[in-house]
């Protein structure tokens, strides 16, 4: 489906972005754009690559002109340009309610303009019963997303999102900094041993958001059934990997807007989500705002279940986080004592 297309990454020079250029790259896709505000980043990925496939646009989802030179002949889109560093979000909320909210607004409406086809939105697990600015921004930018479904119903554009918990070895997240931690001889800095995360290698990602765009209709948002650990398992199974047992542990307490654990579904969308093998699906509300329609005969009556949590999913232990950090080139490369980016 992607034969002789293009496609678009806002937020591209991510670790979302590098997994769908080692993913699409060899395939017969005509184009890949890379829409970022970052310079350095893109110049890397140009000189890494160095292939004609791939195209660069400079600029920022929260400006409209720039978007719209970028987007002129695209087929679809991949959104994932966000601002996502928790404690950072919570000392500038504005600036993630700019770049998570105005942002996506802007992607979808001069997508839309300019005749894209499809869009996936790419969201987070903090966006269920948010606590933290992060959190809040995504859950907006996800009601923004159904709410512009809703309008183009009627529309060629098919707008639908993806939510996924922790992708292991992203920039910026927790295994990078116990490495560079163990590395530099200081200990492992642990907010809350009990805390509970999902856990998904950057192929689970690529893999959810190609499963929306093939399955997805206008608002909906899908969800990969994912396992989770405690941070003190993770933490132990790196150093087990390591060869690093006896290295010490400090325990910091929680940061900033962090949570005990992450829900991936609440109560409300796990009573009508559509359980389709390793993923769930959840449709929108697409009705408008006159409530007149009753219940036909047929349809069931929903009630309220379980949220789909970190605490209460599967939980992996020593061994098993092991076997899965093990499918880290990073990691792989670390024990075998070939050190690399964890984003290469």
């Amino acid at each position: 489906m992607f034969n002789e297309k293009i496609l678009l990454i806002t937020g591209g020079t991510g670790s979302f972005g590098k997994a769908v250029l080692n993913r699409f790259l060899s395939s017969d896709i005509k184009e890949i754009r890379i829409f970022s505000r970052d310079e350095k980043k893109q110049d890397d990925l140009r000189k890494k690559y160095n292939n004609p496939k791939i195209k660069f646009f400079l600029g920022d989802v929260r400006d409209t002109s720039s978007l719209i030179g970028a987007f002129s002949g695209v087929d679809y889109i991949f959104h994932a340009a966000a601002l996502k560093q928790v404690p950072s979000c919570e000392f500038f909320p504005m600036e993630a309610f700019k770049t998570n909210v105005i942002g996506t607004e802007n992607v979808l409406q001069v997508a839309y303009d300019l005749g894209v086809k499809k869009i996936i939105c790419l969201s987070t697990d903090k966006a269920v019963y948010p606590i933290n600015a992060m959190g809040i921004s995504k859950a907006m930018m996800e009601k923004v997303m159904v709410a512009k479904a809703r309008t183009l119903i009627e529309s060629k554009l098919i707008v639908c999102g993806t939510r996924y918990g922790n992708v292991m070895a992203s920039r910026g997240s927790v295994i990078p900094l116990f490495v560079d931690q163990i590395f530099a001889g200081k200990p492992i800095s642990i907010t809350d041993p009990n805390m509970t995360r999902f856990m998904m290698t950057l192929e689970d990602a690529v893999e959810l958001v190609l499963y929306a765009f093939k399955k997805g209709s206008s608002g909906d948002i899908f969800v990969q059934k994912a396992p989770a650990a405690t941070i003190e398992v993770l933490a132990k199974a790196i150093l087990s990997l390591l060869n690093k047992d006896d290295h010490p542990i400090q325990v910091i307490g929680t940061r900033h807007g962090e949570k005990l654990y992450e829900t991936l579904l609440s109560r409300e969308e796990m009573a009508s989500a559509i359980d389709e093998g390793e993923y769930y699906r959840i449709p929108p509300d697409l009705r408008d705002l006159n409530y007149g329609k009753y219940v036909e005969e047929g349809e069931k009556e929903i009630s309220i279940s379980d949220d789909y949590n970190s605490h209460n999913t599967q939980r992996l232990n020593l061994a098993e986080m092991k076997r899965l950090l093990l499918k880290l080139d990073f990691i792989k490369n670390l024990v075998e004592g070939k050190p690399s980016e964890p984003w290469d």
